[in-house]
């Protein structure tokens, strides 16, 4: 898949020279048009690495949200030879914005978990934007343990702006139910690898985010709260989320110096909406690698590492060391 959509503002000098291709591409035959087109693809390439490796946390964020970019139900039909769907959480309903289900990896019978938007407005509408509520949680968690029974590893695909944040949610205790998810997840007797595909926003991403492995896609982010929340709460003003997105430093250039995220995953060039198979086969490599080294771990040290990581996170300084 590439040349995907109209393109984000500061991808128009990719797009530009695209159209040129497909121009010239498109035209008879001439002297020397082969080589014009492989110089024009040499270009686009340069000006595409140029352009991704320097992006800002806030076009970072534009890219996570690309209309365009896979989402969990895109890598289970790539990454996974199976799928087997499993629904509701026997209290409420069924949430559309958390998928669970039986697959396999190669193999491995594996337990999948993972936020779902929707491609259409009518799936988005469906799915909350990917936005899960207290019933998507409980249903996620009861899979884990469904998977821990039966010696499953567990993979989960993190999606999600944040948790929904509307009165019903908060009525059936979707601070709880996330809370309780952390808990159930740090002590889960089985091997869980957690990769933020797209957005890791707040207590959403949380609730399906403790595991012996937390990666991160290469232009995805991981934040304790969306740009747009941060800038209404310090600046009373959407208006200044690029600003917020910068003071986060949520991107994969800052979260493994703070030891918050274990592994980047690289995506294709020019990000993963413009080749969904070369992503899936990124994410497959890395699941079947980690699969392989925690599955030689007992349960007990499993448990203990787990625990360990997340007990050492939290870095800050609170009195710089005075010189006298």
């Amino acid at each position: 898949m590439s040349n995907a959509g109209p393109g984000l503002a500061f991808e128009q000098p990719i797009c530009q020279l695209e159209q040129e291709l497909e121009s010239l591409e498109s035209n008879k035959a001439g002297n020397g048009k082969s080589a014009k087109i492989r110089d024009l693809k040499n270009r686009i390439a340069d000006v595409t690495r140029e352009i991704y490796s320097n992006l800002s946390p806030w076009e970072t964020v534009q890219v996570a949200r690309h209309q365009d970019r896979p989402y969990t139900r895109d890598y289970l039909n790539l990454v996974f030879d199976e799928f087997v769907e499993l629904h509701g959480d026997r209290k409420f309903g069924d949430d559309r914005a958390m998928l669970t289900g039986f697959a396999k990896l190669g193999h491995q019978k594996v337990m999948v978990i993972g936020h779902q938007k929707g491609r259409t407005v009518k799936e988005r509408t469906e799915c909350f934007f990917g936005c899960a509520h207290p019933e998507g949680y409980r249903k996620a968690m009861q899979k884990m343990q469904l998977a821990a029974k039966f010696n499953l590893p567990v993979i989960c695909f993190i999606d999600t702006p944040g948790a929904y944040p509307g009165i019903g949610a908060e009525e059936r205790g979707q601070a709880w139910v996330i809370a309780e998810n952390m808990y159930e997840m740090s002590r889960l007797k089985t091997p869980i690898i957690c990769i933020v595909i797209g957005e890791g926003g707040s207590g959403g991403a949380l609730g399906i985010g403790v595991g012996d492995r937390v990666a991160m896609l290469e232009h995805s982010y991981y934040s304790v709260i969306s740009p747009e929340g941060c800038a209404g709460i310090l600046w009373k003003s959407h208006e200044h989320a690029p600003k917020a997105a910068d003071a986060l430093k949520f991107t994969s250039k800052h979260l493994p110096d703070l030891d918050v995220v274990d592994d980047i995953i690289p995506e294709p060039l020019g990000g993963a909406h413009r080749d969904h198979q070369q992503m899936a086969i990124q994410i497959k490599q890395y699941l079947v690698e980690n699969l392989k080294q925690l599955k030689s771990n007992s349960v007990e040290d499993l448990l203990s590492n787990r625990y360990e990581k997340f007990r050492a996170m939290g870095k800050f300084l609170e009195k710089a060391e005075s010189n006298q």
